[in-house]
């Protein structure tokens, strides 16, 4: 009877593991394939794994005025690009810094902790591979008040000790000069030698701790790609260092290229003449001295008016267009940008420095024709707007093209109608210089010389484009009236796709050459970086609710309506 039962029994137990087998079969084929060892699994599959992100603390620009490029407004984007693309939402980590020592640590941590074992499992026990991670950083870098004015994500290069170093002998012998200098100059050599020594103290502390961070986060990046982790880097690069990929934001080339061009565009210089020049002014704003008291690094300045120069350099040099202060001319090249630089940091510059460019012959004479002012980001655009109105300039950019009104733009703005456009006529020979109306009578000449004297007013008060980049909050309702013709931001959503995109391919131990927006670049010296780029967008009144409202970047309120 026993042994009857058994086989009975022995069927049965084989039955049910069979349909054990079968299930986890299933559940195997539907879930991730994983390796299972002393109750943990390890991830074997194409799952996207984890994705860490170390960013900086958003930077203060003057006054509170604030662009939409900041750090807090992208990493919700690349949070969501990043679900949508596969990855779980307790998989991507998010951390900020607002030191490069701070942040450094923080990357440290992460990479010892996940070698360690200490930090290697998810919520669901699941073993993460390094070489399941990707670590996206944006190195903090130490901005002046006037490249914070671009907003976060102009790119700039940390600089390694070694670098430093070269720079501190260098500024270590023009301060001995100098101070050799002050010392036969004046009488009171002890308290500048006690202040120099100070300043060169407080100086040298702060040099060694930031050659600390970037030893520091160089050697945890350096031992995160070593053990299978990824790097991809944001924004900044790093002197001699080379990432699995870059991701190339605005740059101060192109963003001064970027307004270079609209205005080239709008104002129709290639139909412009010598008899009929268009007149520019270029605005390059940066601060002179750091908060330390040395001079500031100008390489953002000067490659911000290489970008110019590149587009309005062949206009200047054929007299199609001219500069009302004659900063520039055809005989400039795009090494003179310290002619159109001024110091920003000092309360109420861009005004002397408008209202110097722009002097009236007299104080009964009508305002300078203007036609164009790069202003080069949107806080110095508002101080330019309010001096055009204070100098006497009046309408707007819409009156450049009559057809399109300030109505006409809300309704297209809040969706009531398309807008509709025309071109202006710009005669070849301006008025003052036009012969024709020689062989009229003495009367009609003196009336049309009355009316031609009014026409000229009206157009040298005429308002001129103004030109900014950022996308401030604070200068939409601006852009709606007219009064600041265009600024500029990046595309962070499509950013951030291409950011998600990469990363599932990396931690799938895949390249990125199937990305078109990828391309091997230069970065940080070292050659051949795949690096994430896009077209910088150019915003005005005519497609602001495509670029900014559509996109849920700013809301109606924000513009002012």
């Amino acid at each position: 009877m026993v042994f009857t039962r058994r086989p009975a029994a022995v069927l049965t137990a084989i039955v049910a593991a069979c349909a054990m087998a079968i299930s986890l079969t299933a559940c195997t084929t539907d879930a991730n394939s994983q390796d299972t060892a002393d109750d943990q699994t390890t991830v074997t599959s194409s799952a996207p794994g984890v994705v860490a992100m170390f960013t900086p603390s958003d930077g203060i620009t003057l006054n509170q005025q604030t662009p939409l490029n900041k750090w807090a407004k992208l990493t919700p984007n690349l949070t969501k690009a990043l679900t949508s693309a596969g990855f779980k939402k307790g998989d991507i980590s998010r951390t900020t810094s607002d030191s490069l020592d701070k942040q450094s640590r923080a990357i440290q941590d992460y990479v010892v902790n996940h070698l360690s074992g200490s930090n290697t499992t998810d919520d669901a026990g699941i073993v993460i591979s390094p070489d399941n991670i990707t670590l996206l950083v944006a190195p903090v870098v130490e901005a002046d008040a006037s490249t914070r004015q671009y907003g976060d994500y102009v790119s700039q290069e940390l600089s390694t000790a070694d670098t430093a170093e070269g720079s501190d002998s260098t500024d270590s012998s023009d301060s001995s000069n100098s101070s050799d200098s002050s010392d036969s100059s004046t009488g009171s050599d002890s308290t500048d030698d006690s202040s120099s020594d100070a300043s060169k103290t407080v100086g040298d502390s702060k040099n060694a701790a930031q050659d600390e961070a970037v030893d520091r986060l160089v050697s945890s990046l350096k031992l995160a790609k070593e053990s299978g982790m990824h790097v991809v880097l944001m924004g900044n690069s790093i002197k001699g260092y080379k990432p699995d990929a870059f991701v190339r934001f605005s740059d101060a080339q192109a963003i001064g290229k970027l307004q270079a061009e609209k205005i080239v565009s709008k104002l129709e210089l290639s139909k412009a003449s010598k008899d009929n020049p268009k007149y520019i002014e270029v605005l390059m704003p940066y601060t002179a001295v750091d908060e330390s008291g040395e001079a500031s690094d100008s390489t953002f300045v000067q490659e911000a008016f290489r970008g110019i120069w590149q587009v309005l350099g062949a206009y200047y040099q054929k007299g199609v267009v001219e500069s009302p202060s004659g900063t520039l001319n055809g005989n400039s090249t795009e090494d003179d940008w310290q002619s159109v630089a001024y110091d920003a940091s000092k309360e109420g510059s861009t005004a002397k420095v408008l209202d110097a460019r722009l002097a009236k012959a007299d104080e009964h004479a009508s305002p300078t024709r203007i036609d164009g002012i790069i202003a080069m980001n949107d806080y110095i655009a508002s101080e330019v707007v309010t001096e055009l109105d204070d100098l006497g300039y009046t309408g707007s950019a819409a009156d450049i093209n009559p057809q399109i009104t300030i109505s006409g733009i809300v309704g297209n703005i809040t969706g009531k109608k398309d807008l509709s456009r025309s071109d202006v006529p710009d005669p070849i020979k301006s008025p003052e210089k036009d012969d024709s109306a020689d062989s009229t009578d003495s009367a009609d000449t003196q009336d049309d010389s009355t009316a031609t004297d009014k026409t000229d007013k009206t157009k040298d008060s005429q308002w001129p484009l103004v030109t900014g980049y950022g996308a401030y909050v604070s200068n939409i309702p601006s852009i709606v009236n007219g009064k600041q013709w265009m600024t500029g931001i990046e595309d962070r959503q499509t950013l951030a796709e291409n950011i998600a995109e990469a990363c599932a391919l990396l931690n799938k131990g895949q390249t990125l050459t199937s990305m078109s927006s990828v391309r091997n670049t230069e970065v940080g010296g070292k050659k051949k970086v795949p690096t994430i780029s896009g077209p910088l967008l150019a915003v005005s009144a005519s497609n602001l609710k495509v670029t900014l409202i559509d996109p849920g970047y700013i809301s109606l309120a924000d513009a002012g309506l």
